[in-house]
């Protein structure tokens, strides 16, 4: 999960790299190994909805919007803590309310790049007992849906369920995977962060790669957002850096290589405040505050 990288930007057909804190228990590509737009759409796969996906310099995203939110709200892009621009949150840490100029490149349905958006702050950031970055835009979802023709995917207030068929969908990678819910780990350890209640993917099909961290988790055949992608056991240690470990209620540890991993989203409703605003002193914040 949470590693230095060359990352590649991804977002033009010339392709730079840039020295970023992230990204997931699996690696990127080499440092000077190229990936052209051409390439890349050979490793996409048909049949996913990429509208409205997010490709960071380091990582995948959303944009997404509450179930209540209105098309005169700014709007936000979703994707994990370990992406955070700053550095990875230390564990106990979150950020909150700080300015941002990051940008992010969104794609219409059929895969197509619909255009840039640019943040006005981090609204909220941690590593602990979750692993989620929220940005607030400075256009409003009827701007971005007049300017570039995307429109949000929403992000559900419900518990996901056990078996739930489910598509993790990449930005960076411009690739979909389809799996289910296998289970839901009660604490995930890796080196010094633990996340809670976290959903561990069935396999074959959810094998996601590096670059893959914060594409958001949704429900297979349509644009509810339960949950977002962020880690996996690279190298098959036991609660270490990119390898993390499940700890049940007993407090057995289990570990297995290969075992990928997303962290739930709708804790994030019991932070919103009456202006549909993340408000981390509302009565029952679930959120680390």
């Amino acid at each position: 999960m949470m590693r230095n990288i060359l990352a590649l930007v991804l977002l033009t057909a010339a392709i730079s790299a840039t020295t970023f804190q992230s990204a997931h228990a699996f690696p990127l590509p080499k440092p000077g190994q190229k990936f052209g737009p051409q390439m890349l759409r050979r490793f996409s796969d048909e049949g996913y909805n990429f509208e409205g996906i997010a490709a960071l310099s380091n990582c995948s995203g959303s944009l997404i919007r509450f179930e209540n939110s209105l098309d005169t709200d700014k709007a936000l892009i979703l994707t994990n803590g370990h992406c955070y621009e700053g550095g990875m949150p230390a564990a106990g840490q979150f950020i909150s309310h700080q300015p941002s100029l990051r940008r992010f490149n969104l794609f219409k349905a059929n895969l197509d790049e619909a255009g840039s958006v640019q943040a006005e702050e981090v609204v909220y950031s941690t590593m602990t007992t979750t692993d989620i970055t929220i940005y607030r835009l400075s256009s409003t979802y009827a701007a971005i849906k007049q300017r570039l023709g995307v429109r949000p995917l929403v992000l559900s207030s419900k518990h996901p369920s056990v078996s739930d068929k489910i598509e993790v969908i990449s930005g960076y990678w411009q690739r979909g995977y389809t799996c289910s819910i296998e289970k839901f780990v009660n604490v995930l350890q890796e080196a010094d962060w633990t996340m809670n209640d976290s959903m561990r993917y069935s396999r074959p099909g959810c094998e996601t790669i590096g670059g893959t961290s914060g594409s958001p988790v949704v429900l297979a055949g349509t644009r509810t957002v339960i949950g977002i992608n962020n880690t996996g056991n690279d190298n098959g240690e036991k609660c270490t850096m990119d390898n993390p470990c499940e700890i049940d209620e007993k407090g057995n540890v289990f570990y297995q290589q290969g075992l990928s991993y997303a962290q739930q989203t709708y804790q994030i409703y019991s932070c919103l405040n009456a202006n549909r605003e993340i408000d981390l002193s509302t009565p029952g914040c679930a959120l680390p505050h």
